[in-house]
């Protein structure tokens, strides 16, 4: 069981995109913000994008886990376990 358990490496990797994006809305943000109205301007655009993020996020873990699953419960084997009806 220990093997189907996600790394943070792989989390990180699957993320990489996502903190990108991030980081360009936030600085969008912050960066159209009028003077003396940087938290007013800024704090529902950045709280948005964190929402977003956070559930890209999640989804990416969640894949990322049935994948792995999926992957080692269900691997093709080289030999069939009976004959095709075919045959």
């Amino acid at each position: 069981m220990e093997d189907k358990k996600i790394t943070p490496q792989e989390l990180k990797a699957a993320w990489l995109k996502d903190i990108d994006h991030l980081a360009e809305q936030v600085a969008a943000a912050m960066n159209s913000a009028q003077p003396g109205r940087i938290i007013n301007d800024s704090e529902e655009p950045v709280r948005d994008a964190s929402a977003e993020f956070r559930q890209r996020l999640y989804q990416k873990a969640i894949d990322l886990l049935r994948d792995k699953h999926l992957q080692e419960d269900f691997s093709p084997s080289e030999e069939r376990a009976e004959p095709s009806v075919e045959e």
